[in-house]
């Protein structure tokens, strides 16, 4: 049965009846998850290896949560990863995504360079992944800033020496051996942890005397995140060194589809289309969950995968917490830069291709004039992502599709859409419409041979995912680092005064897919322990090679309002997200 012939008819039956308060004793444990995100699917995975009954309820219609990818036109469209941290084999990052069957079949594409950024004025700095070519790069664009780039890259060369992918297990779980191995590895490194921790990008860019570099090194992961120390730069770039963050085939909603298909076929269910009312607690115990429609289901201990504040106002109604979220929620999050921001997303689609030895990637520095033409646009930069050099499948024949991203302020989408709604679809209009432009600047006569531009913004994906403010990455905040931290190793993703409760995701465990999915794996070991039964995984095994037939049903999404001209290619505003070919754009 293919991925997506069983969860229709998972969906369809919505699994075996769990509308009974009590059951017959020596029953399996059960649990339910409310979202079959990236965390949630990997809860279930796990659960069901440790013989815990589980089901998943998931308001839409396909599983992935913003790991999704959606289609018209014969284009798909692939919408979160930009990279993936655990691609290569012999790491514990990498054993959660085959105990996930996550790459089950799958090839990987690496590429040389993480980005490129090009200045308004056309000076381009390459960021190369292996540090050598890095530092020649570098300092071939300002020599004057030599002392500071081979600093940058002799720590950029410790880093492809360590391996560090604590994903397996919560510290509190942990024997004396495995944080005796965990010590020697932390031990050696601490003064560079410590060092690049505490250092943050924007300061430390600011020391190179060429401006480029100064916005180049805040850019150099397509956009400046802001509030971003150097180690993750340090970090990443050395997992692209060890060939270990590439891209798999199959993309976002291809990832999403392969951890449904491990998750069914150990037995799991998934109810799409079902939306959670509300968590039912009894005596301080959660005992199972009410739907939008009135159905209550009952299970031993409920894990929410969903929005943080979803879950704590709606879900719990504002009846539990405990003080690290308090804080995360009341305190860090309504400070200025601490979550990431929204994204405006556009998805070219086009006949033919550019020319091939044009970067995967790369950063646009804008111009004043080009930057306020951008609706919403928060950094005065736009990124070109080549999506068809990614994976192939990604277009028709002969044919090619561009991804171009900004980031934006929801607050500016979200208070357009509610109070003019013929505005907003205007605004979108206006970035079809930059976006065929640019291209036709950088690629000449690539405009008459754009066939639809697609185009969402931070309010679609808050409204279709549900997540805050339309921030798919969550926090980007030392404070909220610290306090993740704590949350997994202290709190063990519970609440005070709420037994039978537990929550996973990037609310509570960062941002990154690998570790959403390692937060599953951690609420499912917690979860064991208290239903006192032994947490076990292994890999999928699956072999078959993978296909574009496994991606499903895509929604085409063609029935929807499209921003037409004549005798111009069509800009269509759809939704960044799965949904059935009716479902109305955002």
């Amino acid at each position: 049965m293919s991925p997506d012939s069983a969860g229709d008819a998972v969906a369809s039956k919505r699994g075996p009846d769990w509308s009974a308060r009590t059951r017959a004793p020596g029953s399996r444990p059960r649990a339910i998850i409310v979202g079959a995100g990236m965390a949630g699917m990997a809860t279930g995975c796990y659960a069901q290896m440790s013989g815990i009954e589980t089901r998943i309820f998931e308001k839409h219609v396909l599983p992935g949560g913003c790991c999704t990818a959606w289609s018209r036109g014969g284009y798909i469209f692939d919408y979160c990863i930009e990279w993936l941290n655990g691609t290569a084999p012999g790491n514990n990052a990498n054993q959660v995504w085959r105990e996930l069957g996550a790459l089950d079949g799958k090839t990987v594409r690496n590429f040389e360079l993480f980005n490129k950024v090009v200045d308004e004025r056309g000076r381009e700095v390459n960021f190369y992944n292996d540090p050598d070519r890095l530092e020649r790069e570098l300092i071939a664009v300002s020599p004057q800033d030599a002392p500071l780039i081979k600093a940058f890259c002799a720590d950029f060369r410790r880093f492809t020496k360590l391996a560090l992918h604590p994903f397996l297990k919560p510290p509190p779980l942990e024997n004396w051996k495995e944080k005796l191995a965990t010590l020697r590895q932390v031990l050696p490194a601490f003064a560079l942890f410590w060092r690049t921790g505490a250092a943050q990008m924007g300061p430390y860019a600011d020391r190179f005397a060429d401006p480029l570099l100064r916005r180049g090194f805040r850019n150099m992961f397509f956009q400046d995140p802001g509030n971003f120390a150097v180690l993750p730069f340090l970090y990443n770039l050395a997992e692209a060194y060890n060939d270990n963050v590439g891209f798999p085939q199959g993309g976002s909603l291809g990832l999403s589809r392969s951890v449904e298909e491990r998750y069914l076929g150990l037995g799991g269910h998934i109810a799409y289309r079902t939306r959670v009312d509300r968590v039912l607690v009894e005596d301080g115990r959660a005992v199972g969950v009410r739907l939008k429609n009135g159905e209550c289901h009952y299970a031993d201990h409920v894990v929410s995968a969903c929005d943080g504040l979803f879950t704590l106002n709606t879900l719990l109604d504002g009846q539990y917490s405990n003080p690290r979220l308090d804080k995360l929620f009341k305190e860090v999050l309504p400070r200025p830069g601490e979550r990431y921001p929204g994204v405006v997303s556009a998805f070219v689609g086009f006949d033919g291709d550019v020319p091939a030895g044009e970067s995967h990637s790369t950063t646009y520095l804008l111009g004043a004039d080009d930057a306020a033409r951008l609706p919403g646009g928060d950094q005065g930069s736009l990124v070109v992502q080549l999506r068809s050099r990614y994976s192939d499948g990604f277009a028709p024949p002969g044919k090619s599709v561009i991804h171009v991203t900004y980031f934006s302020d929801y607050d500016y989408w979200k208070q357009l859409r509610n109070s003019d709604r013929r505005q907003y679809w205007a605004k979108k209009r206006e970035v079809a419409e930059f976006v065929r432009e640019f291209l036709e600047r950088k690629y000449p006569g690539i405009g008459a041979r754009i066939e639809l531009v697609d185009v969402g913004t931070p309010a679609t994906t808050e409204r279709y995912t549900g997540n805050h403010k339309g921030a798919i990455l969550a926090w980007k905040s030392p404070d909220a680092d610290d306090l993740i931290a704590a949350l997994i190793a202290k709190d063990r993703l519970r609440l005070q005064g709420l037994r039978g409760f537990s929550m996973a995701g990037h609310w509570v465990a960062g941002g990154s897919l690998i570790k959403a999915a390692s937060s599953g794996r951690f609420c499912a070991q917690y979860l064991c322990e208290e239903l006192g039964v032994p947490f076990k995984a292994w890999e999928s095994g699956n072999r078959e090679p993978w296909h574009r037939d496994k991606l499903g049903h895509l929604p085409q999404l063609d029935d929807g309002p499209a921003l037409e001209r004549p005798a111009r290619p069509r800009a269509v505003a759809t939704v960044p997200i799965a949904g059935a070919a009716a479902l109305p754009a955002a």
